[in-house]
């Protein structure tokens, strides 16, 4: 393993994984933060490490979700721009309405599966 941080998600985690290959008789080292579980120490500095890597992900986590939240507040459009603009929807939607083509056929005419088709539809308000 190249950093504890990516052998688990949180130190009840990394807690628990310890715990289970010691039952196993296996012992944890990593080489690259010189953690070796065979020893008192090397217990205690795995579980500082876990949680401050636990630590770590906690805050980049609520440093992206304040950073959407300003983009939002700041108007931002997040996500992915629809695959179809309002004129495409309109189009396909009198298109089936119409009985001219099927939502599968609408699809293929736009390149896009006809699941898109009708979540287009309820995102622009018109029915099935």
């Amino acid at each position: 393993m190249l950093k504890l941080d990516r052998l688990g998600r949180s130190v009840q985690h990394l807690a628990n994984l310890l715990v289970r290959l010691r039952a196993q008789g296996v012992h944890f080292v990593s080489l690259s933060e010189g953690i070796n579980t065979t020893t008192p120490g090397g217990k205690m500095v795995f579980h500082i490490f876990s949680a401050v890597a636990e630590f770590q992900r906690d805050i980049i986590v609520e440093n992206t979700n304040a950073g959407l939240a300003a983009a939002r507040r700041r108007g931002r459009q997040l996500g992915r721009r629809p695959k179809l603009t309002l004129e495409d929807v309109a189009e396909a939607h009198r298109q089936v309405m119409q009985g001219y083509a099927s939502a599968e056929d609408v699809a293929a005419l736009f390149s896009v599966h006809p699941r898109t088709i009708d979540r287009a539809f309820i995102r622009c308000g018109f029915e099935g």
